[in-house]
């Protein structure tokens, strides 16, 4: 039994009870892999939690380094796959009340959540395993009505070409890809734009099954250090190299 143990695929979903990080949990399951969620609160379909505590970036790196740390037994056990797709949203310009606040949310969300990936990936991903961060396609360019997740997700994407770097400290072949969505389809997305075209959404299964493939064919990935947008038109979403 533990032999198959450790034959099985190992993964981390940062973000395990967001809206995508759930479905990825779920989605991992039904593939045998064996999941551990990280998140501010339990994903009870993983396998592993840690739920994240501290009110600064250094206490929470600290807690989670450590608690995903015993999980990997002597080395034998690390993962072949880390995944962050934590984050979140928040408008207003340089002249909105909330634009310090939310900026600071922001950072929080997106910016920490990234490098502490990153740090996990560091020591305790495979050789030839996989990151994944998340952008978002409009930050490519400025975004005066939503500063603070502009700023935010713009440096995952500096910091996604810091790690594809060879003196980046990943482990060798190892390899990191962001995703940059417009729109996921998700309940929350649903609720406050009712209005909205939906056929120009990307569905969550899509990111999910996309994941999977870069998990088991690393032929199937995109150059180290790639930014990825999903574009979604009628239903059917395409990948395009930023």
């Amino acid at each position: 039994e533990y032999k198959s143990y450790l034959s099985m695929k190992r993964v981390i979903v940062y973000g395990g009870k967001g809206a995508l990080g759930s479905a990825l949990v779920h989605h991992f399951k039904t593939k045998k892999f064996w999941v551990c969620s990280v998140d501010l609160s339990e994903n009870t379909s993983a396998d592993a939690n840690v739920v994240v505590k501290g009110s600064t970036l250094v206490e929470q790196a600290d807690l989670v380094k450590s608690e995903v740390g015993k999980l990997v037994k002597d080395g034998a056990t690390k993962f072949d796959g880390i995944f962050c797709v934590a984050g979140g949203w928040a408008g207003g310009n340089a002249s909105s009340d909330e634009f310090v606040k939310n900026t600071d949310l922001m950072v929080k969300q997106s910016v920490w959540t990234s490098v502490i990936s990153a740090q996990l990936a560091a020591h305790y991903l495979t050789e030839g395993g996989i990151l994944t961060l998340t952008g978002a396609v409009p930050c490519l360019k400025g975004t005066s009505f939503m500063m603070g997740y502009g700023l935010a997700k713009a440096a995952v994407h500096q910091l996604t070409k810091s790690l594809a770097d060879d003196k980046s400290g990943l482990p060798k072949d190892s390899c990191v890809q962001t995703i940059l969505p417009v729109t996921l389809d998700t309940p929350m997305n649903r609720k406050f734009m009712a209005d909205a075209d939906f056929s120009t959404w990307t569905p969550l299964s899509y990111v999910a099954d996309m994941f999977t493939t870069w998990l088991e064919d690393r032929s199937s990935r995109k150059p180290n250090g790639s930014l990825l947008k999903l574009i979604t038109k009628d239903s059917k979403t395409e990948q395009e190299l930023a």
